[in-house]
């Protein structure tokens, strides 16, 4: 019986999913062990076959392929602990690092930390001056070669790195994206000299214009890779000797995976790996449910994260801005903050209360947990309100302890501020709840979109109990909360219903309207290399599609929009829509009359997208029809789920117990086996064909929405 499993693994918790071909599912969450990831994921191996009945042997021997979400490459970057790498670039351009290309100081950050130019300062550079080599050679933007290689220099170049400890090296030369043949030559030197060092060329990792964000993603790109690499090849040759006969594949930023053998050499697309997996499942039951524009929100014990489905695909981003650096690689558009069920409370120097962004971890964890956390978190507050029911937590397997969330509170927060401990855990709940909308409309209103046209997707094991708080004012037309199969290992469903996306681009900047031959030649040879690049996978798929796209900007401006291009042949008409679908789309970007036709544009950069359709598609079961017609509840409670009416009687529910048409009204709590729904007073909650809560608010100027 083939199996695919999804493997996501976060900062607290690591969730598991598992399908077979006759669409039977199974589901397991387990603490994540940091440093070693790797033993967490082993973990949820371990449950998922206790969830099936059969051995883990049986599990794997069965395996098809493990889709795997990994921390790994994000965690290194994050914290620093990356390879020793050295960079070889084009004599005269050793210092771009340092220059920064002006926009070191300010990259990443919001308008009032970039106007307050006095506590603005740029990030530490990537690499030590003495570790960046200049090559005597030239290639100009045509592609033409104006001066030779020096070969004998680049020999020179490695044998000091080498002598100074690199662990890797990266090769930027400028123009290289236009002609990679010295990179490529440079690459079979480094093997002559270095044969045991990781390579990344920036020909390869991202051939775009703009030399100092090439770099900058290629230098991370190497920094990682020997980082994914040691992390990768370990835990394979584990699944190998428990019986793996199938594919591991890592989760890739751009919302489809790639064989783990082939992540390494392109680690820096992963760095959103543990990011998207919740998006693509969002994907796929916006399909099952007919939805055509979806807010995906994660919370879960370290992080919230939100990203948008629209028309059925998501939302996807050229570039990404990581330590104020900004990444040249195509990925999911997904933004984060540190503010899930472990963010910490605390009051900074000026008697404010403060949520996040540091995290308790799995390790010690919220000071409920018992295993030595002293600080209190989220999940501290949402126990002290009565929202969580200490005998439940992940079904009950780990008990917790609200003396311990009433201490932590009450001397963290309670006492310097000089209230009760039950008003120092609402204030938490509120602070959490604000500054998580905040999050959800800037992302909605900065992509020129409307929240009333949109339904909210909860999920992650915190997001339940907020997602009602959070969407209240944003004006959505529902919340659903993706439970059934799926509860709170949302993402991991994700990663299990992906298939292998690959992504090649290439800058030819050029005014428009190009040549149309130039056009179809360029897209032509990314879409061999695809090709190539899908047959290396070592996979068999169900079919294979490509989709085309080009960045185009007005002429001298900066402001790039990614615009769809037809696929086959492309004839001048065509290409004279794709210039006129760039205008719409920039004037939704940026609003009605800010583009100037008059400027001309100019097409800068080709991409290709490549998806390898995989044969095994989960797909979420119908949820079982209820015995009874009106649901049951549990019992009632004292539970605070609104700051307006403070603790009240909620009805709680336990979640097996509700069919398919099931409705219940707030207040109440509804708990699932690894995650609660919170509904607040004006709510109401349905259960739909899938087992999802769909959630509903009631308003007294209006009917319900």
């Amino acid at each position: 019986m083939p199996y695919v499993i999804g493997i996501d693994t976060g900062g607290t918790f690591t969730d598991a999913f598992v399908a077979d071909q006759d669409n039977r599912l199974a589901a397991a969450k387990t603490p994540s062990t940091p440093p070693n990831f790797a033993d967490g994921f082993l973990n949820a191996i371990d449950d998922l076959a206790a969830e099936r009945g059969i051995s883990v042997a049986d599990l794997l021997g069965d395996t098809d392929y493990i889709v795997h979400g990994t921390t790994s490459t994000l965690n290194s970057l994050v914290t620093g602990d990356v390879a020793d790498v050295g960079l070889l670039t084009t004599n005269g351009h050793a210092d771009s690092i340092s220059i920064m290309n002006l926009e070191g100081r300010y990259a990443g950050l919001g308008p009032d930390d970039i106007q307050n130019m006095a506590r603005t300062s740029k990030p530490v550079t990537l690499l030590p001056r003495h570790r960046i080599k200049e090559i005597d050679e030239r290639i100009d933007y045509k592609g033409s070669v104006i001066a030779p290689l020096d070969e004998d220099g680049v020999r020179r170049a490695v044998r000091e790195l080498v002598g100074d400890g690199v662990e890797a090296i990266a090769v930027s030369l400028l123009w290289s994206f236009r002609n990679p043949v010295h990179e490529e030559r440079i690459r079979e030197l480094i093997r002559e000299e270095a044969p045991e060092l990781y390579v990344a060329l920036s020909s390869e990792v991202s051939p775009r214009i703009r030399e100092y964000a090439r770099s900058v993603t290629t230098i991370m790109n190497t920094q990682v890779g020997p980082r994914l690499d040691a992390y990768l090849e370990p835990l394979e040759a584990e699944l190998r000797r428990r019986g793996l006969t199938g594919a591991l594949l890592v989760m890739q930023g751009s919302g489809g995976c790639v064989a783990a053998k082939d992540a390494p050499a392109h680690a820096i697309t992963t760095i959103g790996s543990v990011l998207t997996g919740g998006v693509v499942g969002c994907t796929r039951m916006a399909t099952a449910l007919v939805t055509d524009k979806v807010i995906s929100t994660d919370m879960g014990g370290t992080t919230f994260l939100v990203g948008l489905v629209v028309d059925g695909k998501p939302v996807t981003t050229t570039s990404t801005i990581l330590n104020q650096y900004a990444i040249s690689s195509p990925m999911v558009d997904v933004h984060t903050i540190g503010a899930g069920g472990g963010a910490i409370a605390w009051v900074d120097p000026g008697g404010n209360l403060r949520v996040g962004p540091r995290s308790a971890g799995a390790r010690p964890g919220p000071a409920c947990y018992g295993e030595g956390g002293w600080e209190p978190t989220v999940t501290d507050a949402d126990l002290v309100l009565g929202i969580i029911n200490p005998d439940n937590f992940l079904a009950g397997r780990k008990k917790l302890d609200v003396q311990l969330a009433r201490d932590a509170i009450d001397k963290q927060v309670a006492t310097p501020l000089g209230m009760s401990v039950e008003d120092a855990a609402a204030a938490i709940y509120a602070i959490q709840n604000a500054q998580t909308a905040d999050l959800v409309r800037k992302v909605v209103v900065n992509s020129g979109q409307d929240p009333r046209e949109f339904t909210l997707y909860a999920f992650g094991g915190a997001g339940p109990m907020h997602c009602a708080s959070y969407s209240a004012d944003l004006g959505v037309k529902e919340v659903v909360v993706p439970l059934g199969s799926t509860a709170a290992v949302f993402s991991a469903y994700g990663l299990a219903a992906s298939d292998i996306v690959l992504t090649a681009e290439r800058s030819q900047p050029a005014p428009m309207p190009v040549d149309v031959e130039t056009v179809n030649s360029a897209f032509e040879e990314l879409e061999a290399e695809l090709e190539q690049r899908l047959s290396d996978q070592g996979l068999t798929f169900s079919s294979v599609g490509y989709e085309r796209e080009a960045d185009i900007r007005y002429t001298m401006q900066l402001a790039e929009v990614s615009t769809p291009v037809p696929g086959g042949s492309l004839t001048s008409e065509q290409m004279a829509q794709v210039a006129s679908d760039f205008e719409q789309r920039y004037e939704s970007l940026y609003g009605k009359g800010t583009g100037f036709p008059d400027a001309g544009l100019q097409l800068i950069t080709y991409r290709v997208r490549a998806t390898g359709i995989l044969p095994i598609a989960p797909t979420l079961p119908d949820h079982p029809e209820p015995a009874d017609a009106e649901p049951k509840s549990s019992g009632v409670r004292e539970v605070f789920l609104d700051i307006r009416t403070g603790r009240q009687p909620a009805t709680i529910y336990d979640y097996r117990a509700l069919g398919t048409g099931h409705r219940i009204a707030g207040p109440a709590v509804v708990e699932a086996p690894t995650t609660t729904v919170a509904l607040p007073p004006g709510t109401t909650a349905e259960v739909d064909r899938l087992g999802n809560l769909v959630i509903r608010f009631i308003h007294a100027d209006r009917k319900e929405s």
